[in-house]
């Protein structure tokens, strides 16, 4: 198994959490324990899920944690769309995260899917 600091989409991952974090910081102080930490925490999941999994034993195992990266990439999609949708996001923000979770969400299919084909 190669290091996740060399996985592509490890470091996409990572470049979109950081992204995350400083627009969610725009957000209403009324948002600070509500929407902005869940947004925050799920796309932190995304890069942390593909670097725990990368150590573990076996390719299942890795695959499984590909897989919960792909959730809690998903779940951080839906907030995005939810910010929008209450006005905490432009449409310009909006549309380029929403276009980088949906290219993240390809490659993390793509390197799962050769995870679970690899023996």
């Amino acid at each position: 198994m190669q290091r996740f600091t060399e996985l592509k989409v490890w470091h996409r991952s990572h470049e979109f959490a950081l992204a995350i974090y400083r627009l969610s910081g725009r957000f209403p102080p009324s948002e600070r324990f509500g929407l902005t930490t869940q947004l925050r925490r799920a796309a932190l999941s995304v890069p942390t899920n593909i670097a725990e999994g990368s150590k573990r034993l076996g390719r299942q195992e890795f695959a499984r944690f590909l897989n919960i990266a792909e959730g809690s990439l998903a779940e951080t999609e839906y907030l995005l769309m939810f910010s929008r949708d209450l006005g905490y996001l432009g449409d310009q923000g909006s549309k380029a995260s929403l276009a980088e979770a949906d290219e993240i969400a390809r490659m993390l299919n793509a390197l799962r899917a050769k995870v679970q084909q690899a023996k």
